[in-house]
């Protein structure tokens, strides 16, 4: 232990793409950061989510807050932590990736000791609620961060594995918070005094988090990830229309896990169970769509790495597309009966969960192609290899988190959509019916932009580069716009 304290943290230079110097032991280190960036994430994404269980722990008649300011609740977090991402997108690269991470999770005892204490005074208004709930979306910055510093860790060939793992270990964060709400209910009750014990629980776990970074991670110190890097990756138009895919994905993703047990309470509450019952029932269940999306996410991009990640995006949103359209029909037909139950609300569960793995394999293809487009677009720029390398590692770092920032606005979303539709018709179904019309829309964005051009086609027979494929062709799109106002000697770089 006392060796780990005292070795160099800081690392000069770090090339990943350096075959031999992986080889001899920067596996090693990459590994190293892998495993604590992902536990830091994690326990990052469970304090953003706490308030999806914190609402199972709140009854009406106690608290006086009613099911469409549940909803809310869970979007103020949402909202901030997108927020957040951008500016944690370059906090690596300015403080370095332990340092940062060891005050990212110091952090999140600001938003748990906020809960913990306002948990337990039932008068609290509404207002302050929102406030306590808002911090907790300082969770939701540490995936940008993260995954940024992450970016540089790897070479091009095991991003997409290395971000999916990352990711999705970090995603996980939100089923386990689930499973200890859970334990707490089935043992001691959904009293909210209870809900002190998952506090606790996260302020020791937030505590390891920070300790094993400063042992055991590393400061890349020519790690570049400014907003001017960001500014460049956004004048790339596809840039938008990932951002867009993201919303799709993980905005699904993040939306639903706040949303799913407030769904499944208010919908067994509706078939005759008790307030206490409806709760644990809840709990049982809703944890199960944000673990398994969640360990879909490096299978996402592992399939990415292999065919493309805008092939197995389009395939993601075609499979949510059906995935919905089952939640909607179930809602529809539990709505004919008053309340759906029995087998309706079984196929409202599995349509659910459905949409929860499915996002998560789709968070991971779509993490993967942005890296892949600005390394491919990189061969149109001057300099050595080294040159542009940096610059498509920094670049696609800087977009990662505004990305990520865009992508979490989709669970604001997903929460206001579904407030609105109980609130006017006191159903989910017509939040449903949106949901399916959007992914039917996200299926034709990534079909326009990025697999509808020829060049895709005859670039195709080279699946083993280790770029993958669209990414030339979205070069070849890119550049387009660009050659009407580059020099002669541009054009012919970009055409080489």
């Amino acid at each position: 232990m006392f060796t780990t304290l005292k070795r160099n943290h800081d690392i000069a230079h770090w090339d990943a793409e350096d075959v031999q110097a992986w080889e001899a032991g920067g596996k090693d280190i990459a590994r190293r950061n892998l495993v604590w960036s992902v536990f830091a994430e994690h326990i990052g994404f469970s304090v953003w989510s706490i308030w999806s269980v914190m609402v199972l722990f709140m009854p009406t008649d106690v608290f006086g807050i009613d099911t469409a300011g549940k909803f809310f609740l869970g979007a103020v977090p949402t909202l901030v932590g997108g927020l957040m991402r951008i500016p944690y997108t370059v906090a690596t690269a300015k403080f370095g990736g332990r340092n940062w991470t060891i005050f990212s999770a110091l952090a999140l005892l600001i938003p748990v000791l906020l809960t913990l204490y306002f948990i337990n005074q039932p008068g609290t208004s509404y207002t302050t609620f929102l406030i306590v709930a808002a911090f907790a979306g300082l969770g939701g910055g540490n995936f940008s961060s993260s995954m940024s510093n992450i970016n540089v860790f790897y070479p091009q060939r095991l991003k997409g594995w290395a971000l999916g793992m990352n990711a999705g270990g970090g995603n996980i964060g939100v089923p386990v918070i689930q499973l200890i709400g859970l334990a707490v209910i089935a043992t001691l009750g959904n009293a909210y005094g209870n809900a002190s014990v998952v506090c606790a629980i996260y302020l020791a776990l937030i505590v390891l988090a920070a300790t094993g970074a400063a042992l055991f991670m590393d400061n890349v110190r020519n790690q570049k990830a400014d907003l001017t890097y960001m500014l460049e990756a956004l004048r790339v138009p596809q840039s938008w229309a990932i951002a867009f895919l993201y919303i799709g994905t993980f905005g699904s993703f993040i939306g639903y896990s706040f949303a799913f047990g407030q769904v499944l309470q208010i919908s067994f509450k509706a078939g005759g169970a008790s307030a206490a019952a409806a709760a644990l029932h809840a709990a049982q269940i809703a944890f199960i769509g944000p673990l398994l999306g969640s360990l879909a996410r490096p299978y996402g991009g592992k399939w990415a790495d292999r065919i493309g990640g805008s092939r197995v995006t389009l395939y993601t949103f075609g499979a949510m597309t059906a995935a919905a359209a089952v939640v909607a029909v179930s809602s529809t037909m539990g709505d004919g009966t008053g309340s759906p139950k029995g087998g309706v609300l079984v196929a409202l569960s599995i349509g659910f969960t459905a949409l929860f793995v499915i996002s998560g394999f789709g968070n991971g293809a779509v993490t993967k192609i942005i890296p892949s487009v600005f390394e491919a677009k990189s061969r149109s720029l001057h300099g050595d290899s080294a040159t542009r390398a940096a610059w498509a590692q920094n670049t696609s770092g800087a977009l990662i988190g505004f990305v990520g920032a865009i992508g979490a606005l989709g669970g604001v979303g997903i929460n206001l959509v579904l407030r609105s539709s109980y609130a006017s018709t006191k159903s989910a179904t017509t939040a449903f019916w949106v949901f399916m019309a959007f992914y039917v829309v996200c299926a034709l964005v990534c079909w326009a932009v990025f697999m509808r051009r020829p060049s895709l086609r005859t670039l195709s027979a080279d699946t083993d580069n280790e770029v993958v494929v669209e990414a030339e062709a979205l070069v070849l799109q890119a550049e387009s716009a660009d050659r009407a106002s580059s020099s002669s000697s541009s054009t012919s770089s970009a055409r080489a």
